[in-house]
């Protein structure tokens, strides 16, 4: 690990500033991420904001009707917060379904939003990858590629984002605050990721000197209708092969809101509410759910080793319908 430098300011201007006057500067809340990127050499700050003391720990009401969630709040606290799992219970199932306890006791809610691939030849130094270096190569393409994205590759990339709360975010339809010198914005949740194109390097759309302050989860948060399905190769402490987040609205057997995001075969959260509304106003039946999953995933491409996925992905998707309407069991 490189020497750096640490700061540890106190509000959210000072801690802007300091990324904008360091060079090479990273923030850091929980470091379940960051810390394991420094120690593969992977990340090289040569400096460390540390946030942890900024005023983003709360989670509040909104004025719409939704929920706030501080990018300090830890993913634990946010799971089992009774607002949460009360009205956000797809929200809560998710991050239940991620990493250890131990972790969710120290990863925060906004470093969730930057988790970086686990794609092996990321971590791998002596191998091609134009995530970690730009132009030397994908070594993913022709090698092992089992666990690799289906959906919205590139020549340049087909790594997965890792993320379990984010499929959710991504189905619920939250909204992303961010502050930075120029102020504060908001980015859509289906805006903030990217994917690859020609430049990996670049996870999402946040500003170089931008900082994550809040989640924002809209006042509907399908709880009575819901599931998280995440298959992987063991039940503890893996991450998504694939995995599926679904939610509906019924009206008696004809579905009327749905949403459907899916992890694990993309670069980001991968939803598309064009496939959504061919469900809407139809009825809840495993015939439409394949319709809605054929488009969903159209144009899906495998690789080598992960071409099994096309199918998986559209077997989960129609079972995690089933399993929202509770017309399936969950195990």
């Amino acid at each position: 690990m490189n020497s750096f430098t640490y700061a540890r300011p106190t509000d959210v201007a000072e801690a802007i500033n300091d990324q904008q006057q360091a060079t090479a500067a990273k923030f850091i809340a929980g470091g379940t991420n960051l810390l394991d990127l420094m120690k593969e050499n992977i990340e090289r700050p040569e400096r460390l904001i540390d946030i942890n003391h900024l005023p983003l720990a709360e989670i509040t009401e909104t004025e719409d009707g939704g929920l706030r969630l501080g990018a300090l709040v830890t993913n634990a606290n946010t799971a089992y917060d009774e607002r949460v799992i009360a009205r956000y219970p797809l929200l809560s199932q998710t991050i239940l379904a991620g990493a250890s306890p131990q972790l969710r006791n120290m990863a925060t809610n906004g470093g969730n939003l930057f988790q970086r691939t686990r794609c092996y030849y990321f971590y791998d130094l002596a191998t091609a990858c134009n995530k970690r270096e730009p132009g030397s190569g994908c070594g993913a393409l022709n090698g092992y590629n089992r666990i690799h994205a289906i959906l919205g590759t590139s020549h340049a990339c087909i790594a997965t984002n890792p993320s379990d709360m984010c499929v959710a975010l991504a189905a619920l339809d939250a909204t992303i605050r961010v502050k930075g010198p120029n102020g504060e914005r908001t980015i859509p949740m289906a805006d903030f990721h990217r994917l690859p194109g020609e430049d990996p390097q670049y996870d999402n759309t946040l500003g170089p000197d931008e900082l994550v302050t809040a989640i924002d989860l809209p006042a509907k948060g399908f709880p009575e209708y819901h599931t998280y399905l995440k298959l992987r190769d063991r039940a503890s402490y893996a991450f998504a092969l694939v995995s599926v987040a679904a939610a509906l609205e019924l009206d008696g057997d004809t579905v009327t809101d749905v949403r459907v995001a899916l992890g694990g075969v993309a670069h980001k959260p991968w939803r598309k509410p064009e496939a959504e509304a061919l469900l809407i106003g139809q009825k809840a039946t495993k015939e439409n759910y394949a319709k809605l999953a054929d488009a969903l995933i159209e144009g899906a491409r495998g690789f080598e080793h992960n071409s099994f996925k096309i199918k998986l992905v559209h077997r989960a998707i129609v079972r995690a319908l089933g399993i929202a309407a509770k017309q399936e069991p969950t195990e």
